[in-house]
């Protein structure tokens, strides 16, 4: 568990101040874990169900992801942290972190049937053997 990614203290003290602070109910459970989990996640490429553990329950992850992104906090802390400057491999956003549905695309999806350009000739697909028809096999009387 050597590889997980942890925010350092330094770069939960810069981010913590753009963190939404109104908690309705229950109070949120470790911001830094949380983060650090959903950072984990988004590196890697993989599902919110194969995050570690030890960044606590993976609907939690999902959840805060979801609701902050809804709330534009994510766009509004990259903005500001940018605005600070600093080296620019640490202000580039790959586009191999954002993940997307596969339905994004924009297509139905699905088997669709696509005609024979046999068909569209005017000819008869060779795939096919000649159409028999039954009333020639029967014998006659």
């Amino acid at each position: 568990m050597a590889d997980l990614f942890w925010l350092t203290d330094e770069q939960f003290e810069r981010l913590s101040p753009l963190l939404p602070a109104d908690t309705r109910g229950v109070p949120r459970v470790d911001d830094r874990r949380v983060i650090s989990g959903i950072e984990q996640v988004l590196r890697c490429g993989g599902r919110w169900a194969d995050a570690p553990p030890p960044y606590g329950p993976r609907k939690t992850l999902y959840n805060r992801f979801v609701r902050w992104a809804a709330r534009d906090m994510w766009r509004e802390a990259f903005e500001t942290l940018s605005r600070a400057g600093g080296p620019p491999s640490a202000l580039l956003l790959g586009s191999t972190h954002a993940k997307a549905h596969r339905c994004a695309a924009g297509g139905k999806g699905g088997r669709t049937r696509k005609p024979s350009g046999a068909r569209a000739a005017g000819t008869r697909p060779r795939s096919t053997s000649p159409s028999t028809n039954t009333d020639d096999l029967a014998p006659s009387s």
